[in-house]
């Protein structure tokens, strides 16, 4: 069921603020645009949300009150390369491989003409953008609508490990995309990042000025979750009496590497009894699901997919575990303190030193080293869970901290 936005007050001058991503999957990055949105609107805005594609989990949660715009996608592999072309003719050789002759149509440009009517026919007050796709997909329609519209951009995950990724998926334009970033970033009317990890690695990488990043920590503690995770977890692994359940959540990527989580567990099992539940949905569900099976662990180790509410899951575990490689800032670490769970962390760029004060509020081990990784599962096992102190700090993590400092970017106030 659909909420109904109440506005909390009228704001000095209320302003149409659009945001702008892929899709409405329930990612970190997307579950942080829907907190934005409400809150936005909560305080008498009026908000669009637009995406390239109205499908994934999170459709049924936006309210009313925000207006869903769908763009469409351009039937032509040329043209879109060509109007990006148009929007910079002096960065030809700059755009020459990562855009005009990369194999796959890359960035969302896709959809830059259909951005660029929105634009022209909504002129809204500001275009709020995640991920570097829609980011410069964002910068070209604004030259191409001649629009007076805010642009404010934003980068979720470490820039040098997002290329180093998709190099390794044989997405070879990401390798020329650093000067492209440089050249068009500074179109922005602000740049913000959401953690200092990233906006150092994005400065390192682009050579942008780190004074031009603002750091702006994800908005991720919000009434709803504080509500939700009160709920009882719908899995029969909660029933009182049963072994301890380690938690994991994310997509199933290679990024998470959930495989090394696995490879823990498995060391955990030899010495205790626990069970490990990992949420969550992606293109490495077989691949975990057999690699479970080769350590002897299948029966202790559950794939639900994604669930609508993780947080009572996160209320009832006895420890989460992010085992990622990397990550922009590691939202499910804020929102495990949030539901006063424990939490053990790899220790990767960017994001969780900074959430766990560098090991204050839970530990941090190597990328990749699952004998690590199950030394601190186990020991967090044995600990008593001092679950208030791990929800005064995700505090510094609240929408309420996080919506004002944005609308203050946004506005240029």
């Amino acid at each position: 069921m659909k909420q109904r936005i109440q506005p909390t007050a009228s704001p000095d001058k209320a302003r149409h603020l659009s945001l702008f991503m892929p899709s409405l999957a329930g990612g970190g990055v997307e579950r942080v645009m829907l907190n934005l949105a409400k809150a936005f609107a909560a305080r008498g805005h009026r908000v669009d949300m637009v995406v390239c594609r109205a499908k994934g989990e999170l459709r049924d949660r936006i309210p009313d009150g925000i207006t869903l715009v769908e763009l469409q996608q351009s039937a032509s592999r040329v043209w879109p390369r060509l109007q990006v072309l148009r929007a910079d003719p002096k960065g030809f050789w700059v755009l020459l491989k990562p855009v005009l002759f990369a194999i796959r149509t890359p960035y969302k440009i896709r959809y830059l003409a259909s951005l660029v009517r929105y634009l022209r026919r909504a002129s809204p007050d500001v275009l709020l953008t995640a991920m570097t796709g829609p980011n410069l997909t964002a910068l070209w329609a604004r030259r191409l609508a001649s629009v007076p519209t805010r642009v404010v951009i934003s980068e979720h995950n470490s820039l040098s490990q997002k290329i180093q990724a998709e190099t390794n998926r044989q997405q070879w334009g990401w390798r020329f995309l650093p000067p492209v970033i440089s050249r068009t970033y500074p179109w922005a009317n602000a740049i913000i990042a959401v953690s200092d990890g990233v906006a150092d690695d994005l400065s390192a990488k682009t050579g942008l000025p780190r004074e031009s990043i603002q750091t702006l920590y994800n908005p991720v503690v919000t009434p709803e979750l504080e509500a939700r995770r009160e709920t009882t977890p719908d899995h029969p692994w909660f029933a009182q009496g049963s072994p301890p359940v380690i938690l994991g959540v994310g997509r199933l990527a290679k990024q998470k590497d959930f495989s090394t989580l696995l490879r823990a567990f498995a060391r955990v099992r030899e010495s205790k009894d626990a069970r490990l539940i990992i949420l969550g949905e992606g293109s490495e569900r077989k691949n975990l699901e057999a690699l479970a099976q080769r350590l002897g662990v299948a029966d202790a180790a559950s794939f639900p997919g994604w669930v609508a509410n993780p947080y009572a899951y996160m209320a009832q575990a006895k420890v989460l575990a992010l085992s990622s490689a990397f990550e922009g800032l590691g939202n499910v670490l804020i929102e495990a303190l949030a539901c006063g769970c424990p939490v053990v962390s790899t220790d990767c760029p960017s994001g969780p030193s900074e959430i766990l004060a560098g090991g204050d509020y839970g530990t941090l081990v190597p990328v990749g080293d699952d004998r690590a990784l199950a030394q601190g599962i186990a020991a967090v096992l044995d600990k008593p869970r001092d679950s208030l102190r791990l929800q005064n700090r995700a505090q510094a993590f609240s929408l309420e901290r996080a919506v004002s400092r944005y609308l203050e970017v946004l506005c240029g106030l």
